[in-house]
């Protein structure tokens, strides 16, 4: 009996995940493990290796984080809500509580509409002038600082918010054993620590960079009481024309496996049920060979650098042209802040 209550934890929503989904669980998890050893070593080969290695592990797992969130894995919730948990101590976020970030997100699929929790251009245009600069200066230099505010943020949050303040013991505590666990690593290899640095940025400049141009929503700021705000109404075809999928490769679909599949997003947003795995043949089946809606990564990546000191401040995502081909999104200015790593 015992046998079968263990297992009925771990049965899969779609059986034919079960293996794709434990090897890149695995991926991220052991992944991730190798990746922080070889950056304590005094080769720079195996570093280079272990600052790519642990970047993309810490990428799978932030993506796996929005599946657990969907429950699009196990049946059982609760073993989703402790992968999730499990998935925000390997990619930082988990000073904020998994249910607090599935709770968020999911309001992002219900009301077709980004909901932010903190106004970061807001507080750059009030704040202090140098803070602006040092921002800017960062973001030129493609450091994502607008990203690090935003996960600062979510740190902070308990401390100034009276709505949150039942969470203060819990971010305490994270922030403890992750000052630990990094003061153990600075001990034993300090190269170590500034190598990890660079692997969790390029994770955020990987994440930001699809968030980015995935969706042209309306924007909503929580209200000041800390409730959810009224949202206009959107149907599933103002949700169709504002999602694009912005693929790795359209030609060779196993590189969009980079992004576990994320990047397939209209037809995430159509069956936000469907697993990671299956996301590429219910694209086929919904959309074909051809649709507006795909952006190949390749064109964004012109306009993501010719606009990343505008985005930093422009509320207005911009448009996508009509038709197919390449330029399209040359006035796709896109979003920054909006990563579901730090909605809470």
């Amino acid at each position: 009996m015992e046998t079968k209550t263990i297992a009925s934890r771990f049965e899969f929503r779609d059986p034919s995940g079960c293996v794709p989904t434990w090897l890149a669980l695995a991926y991220c998890t052991l992944g991730y493990a190798l990746g922080v050893w070889l950056l304590t070593l005094s080769s720079i080969a195996a570093n280079a290796v272990g600052v790519l290695l642990t970047a993309h592990a810490m990428v799978i797992a932030a993506y796996f984080i929005h599946e657990f969130a969907h429950y699009t894995i196990f049946k059982n919730r609760g073993t989703n809500n402790g992968f999730g948990e499990l998935m925000c101590w390997i990619t930082g976020a988990s000073y904020a509580r998994f249910d607090d970030l599935r709770r968020k997100h999911l309001r992002h699929h219900a009301d077709r509409a980004d909901i932010v929790t903190f106004d970061y251009r807001k507080f750059l245009r009030e704040g202090p002038a140098w803070v602006r600069k040092l921002v800017f200066m960062l973001e030129w230099l493609y450091i994502p600082a607008v990203e690090l505010i935003m996960h600062g943020f979510v740190i902070a949050l308990p401390f100034f918010s009276p709505y949150h303040k039942s969470q203060r013991l819990r971010t305490l505590t994270v922030l403890v054993i992750r000052i630990a666990m990094f003061g153990a690593l600075a001990w034993y290899a300090p190269r170590a620590v500034v190598l990890y640095a660079i692997a969790y940025m390029m994770m955020l400049t990987v994440l930001r960079f699809v968030d980015a141009f995935q969706h042209t929503y309306e924007a909503y700021p929580i209200l000041d009481n800390g409730q959810m705000p009224d949202v206009e109404p959107h149907d599933k075809d103002y949700e169709y024309h504002n999602t694009y999928s912005n693929l790795i490769s359209t030609a060779h679909p196993w590189l969009n496996l980079l992004t576990l599949n994320f990047v397939y997003h209209n037809a995430h947003h159509v069956k936000a049920i469907v697993s990671w795995h299956r996301l590429p043949e219910l694209h086929r089946e919904l959309y074909g060979d051809q649709d507006p809606q795909v952006l190949p990564a390749w064109d964004l990546l012109r306009t993501y650098h010719r606009n990343r000191m505008p985005r930093v401040m422009d509320g207005d995502y911009g448009v996508v042209a009509e038709g197919t081909g390449p330029g399209r999104a040359d006035a796709f200015i896109g979003a920054y802040g909006v990563s579901f790593l730090t909605a809470v």
